[in-house]
């Protein structure tokens, strides 16, 4: 039996002796690299911070201490511990469990999650709530060093360390080295300072101090030179400055260390920051020579690392269509969030270093940043999943529309992205992007769409411009296709006398058009600019009985809402339905699936017109 096995919840976990924990970590990585290898998910991030995990649960009491994990992608040795061991291999599929935190799996997961740098402002209000309500138990946020260029991250950081006894903040520190190990010296303070034995005794002096005549003056002194020692030995006093206690650096692979220091933290009367150094993708060679492919990845081989799926793509072919664009006009370069990779800019950061900025994990920086390089004169391009760019709207609308500047944003992941699940369905852009004035938005369905709109982005629009595509590759296309887009704001298939029309735009075209070869009472309109509906298009539905929308997006604000009001306000009669998401997140699923369920497939459109 394995050590693993006899752990069932954090109550089992605290029997187990160090020797014991060192076994537990070896099982949880077996089970994370088969789990993830036949699921996908985030196996790297996850790697790095098993140890970590083990020793927040040794040590804490879960949920009455709450444990908040930023952006939640590393919380799968939380779920193994939480009583979801049985349930793991069922990680980020339909019906399954998420691969973020979810409160509505588990009472251990306190907050949802899935965006970045927000644990820490999640963590100062439980923390603060506590407090109020006279509740025990320490609120603990779990925060990479990536997330720390995420502007809330500081916005907390700023707000939370003078007086809050009961927060904890664990900085893991897996890339950016944000504080070097400073030699012996501060690592044997450290040890000193983490021990139970010292923060008992020194808790015990202070509270002796308030007893005695000028005992308060003597603690301050005290304070005060504790202070300048410590800023001799660590070099920087940064987030001192900002109110936390600073422990670290901690070997995040040492158990014992881990156990010690959160243990020091746990009984302390005052806000603490623990800083712990990880190796991302650890205990897996593959992930820890090459921690950015395996930060996110599809179904994989044990044995070699490699990826079970690979080729073109809508990111690979944005990508090098980019490239092809700088090469012939230096104005243009490409911004990303900490997404060189994923948005298929790897190549264009290589071959084009001084025109290639990844900002960090700092979507309104990014938007705000292009905006600067546009009022300059060059042709900025930001590339970002659908998701994260929520995060930017005012800067979409103040700093960008307001100003009369050329931004174009490459949206990727737009509509269901699949198993990540609620937290990164791109299905709110088109309907947020909709109320921002003078904004063109694009939507192609194939890649030569793609290199189409993104050259009429640069040298046909004259503002900021949106170009929206999914995640993976193109759709097949039927043998009997003979549509070429030629930078129409719209397409006609079909005999526009038929009595039903299908509207729609981008993936879902290829469902409309499946589902239209199998029918003789119908025809399709392909909207390749959604934003704003070129108004020529009436003119081929005023002989329409029906008219059928299909959107992969939240229904209101949508661009079928925009169709269905234009169709309203010039008399038209046809009967108008809109096929889009109806106030809900989108769940965990493959796309097919999630395409099936709101009844966007070829098969229920079929069955729409035929009984609708």
């Amino acid at each position: 039996m394995s050590v693993l096995d006899k752990v069932n919840s954090p109550e089992d976990l605290k029997k187990l002796n160090n020797d014991e924990l060192e076994l537990l970590c070896s099982d949880i990585r077996r089970m994370l690299i088969d789990t993830v290898s036949h699921t996908g998910g985030h196996l790297a991030s996850n790697l790095g911070v098993v140890e970590m995990t083990v020793a927040l649960h040794k040590v804490f009491n879960s949920p009455v201490d709450q444990i908040v994990f930023d952006v939640g992608h590393q919380c799968y040795t939380h779920k193994i511990l939480t009583g979801r061991k049985d349930l793991f291999s069922t990680l980020r599929t339909e019906n399954g469990i998420s691969g973020f935190t979810r409160p509505v799996e588990s009472k251990h997961d306190i907050f949802s999650s899935g965006h970045s740098s927000t644990s820490i402002s999640a963590a100062v209000g439980l923390a603060k709530a506590k407090r109020i309500k006279g509740e025990k138990g320490k609120v603990i946020a779990v925060i990479g060093d990536g997330a720390l260029t995420g502007g809330l991250a500081f916005e907390a950081l700023n707000n939370s360390g003078n007086d809050n006894s009961n927060l904890i903040v664990v900085l893991n520190d897996n890339n950016m080295s944000i504080s070097k190990n400073v030699g012996s010296m501060a690592k044997n303070l450290t040890t000193i300072r983490t021990s139970k034995g010292y923060v008992t005794f020194k808790s015990k002096v202070q509270k002796g101090l308030t007893k005695i005549k000028l005992g308060s003056q003597i603690n301050r002194l005290a304070t005060l030179i504790n202070q300048k020692i410590r800023k001799k030995v660590y070099k920087s006093t940064f987030f001192e400055d900002l109110g936390f206690r600073y422990y670290g650096p901690i070997d995040g692979h040492d158990i014992d260390a881990l156990t010690s220091v959160f243990s020091a933290a746990k009984a302390h009367n005052h806000s603490v920051l623990i800083h712990v150094n990880t190796v991302k993708g650890k205990g897996y060679d593959p992930a820890e020579k090459n921690p950015t492919q395996f930060h996110g990845i599809g179904k994989f081989d044990i044995n070699t690392g490699e990826p079970k799926s690979s080729g073109k793509s809508f990111s690979s072919v944005f990508g090098d269509v980019m490239c092809n664009f700088a090469r012939n006009d230096n104005r243009i370069c490409c911004i990303t969030a900490a997404m060189a990779e994923g948005t298929g800019l790897n190549n264009f950061s290589k071959e084009f270093p001084k025109r290639f900025f990844d900002v960090g994990i700092a979507e309104q920086h990014a938007v705000t940043f292009s905006s600067g390089l546009a009022k300059n004169g060059l042709i900025p391009v930001f590339a970002v999943y659908s998701t994260f760019l929520q995060r930017s709207y005012d800067q979409l609308i103040h700093d960008v529309s307001m100003q009369d500047l050329k931004v174009i944003f490459a949206i990727d992941r737009a509509g269901f992205v699949g198993a990540d699940g609620e937290s990164h369905q791109g299905v709110f852009d088109t309907s947020f992007l909709n109320s921002v004035v003078g904004l063109t938005i694009y939507a192609p369905t194939y890649y030569e769409e793609l290199e189409s709109m993104l050259y009429n982005a640069i040298y046909k629009e004259k503002n900021a411009v949106a170009i929206r595509y999914p995640r993976g590759s193109e759709p097949q296309k039927p043998n009997d296709y003979d549509y070429e887009y030629n930078h129409e704001s719209y397409s006609v298939l079909g005999d526009n006398t038929n009595p039903v029309c299908l509207v729609t735009y981008g993936r879902l075209f290829d469902e409309c058009y499946k589902a239209y070869s199998c029918l003789d009472n119908c025809f399709i309109i392909k909207l390749n600019r959604i934003k704003p509906i070129d108004k020529k298009v009436l003119n081929e539905i005023v002989d329409c009985k029906r008219i059928l929308f299909y959107e992969e997006s939240i229904e209101l604000g949508s661009i079928g809402e925009s169709f269905g009001s234009m169709i309203a306000e010039n008399n038209i009669k046809a009967q108008f339905k809109h096929i889009a998401i109806n106030d809900e997140f989108v769940k965990q699923a493959e796309v097919s699936a999630q395409i099936k369920k709101y009844h966007m497939d070829y098969n229920s459109i079929i069955e729409e017109v035929k009984n609708g």
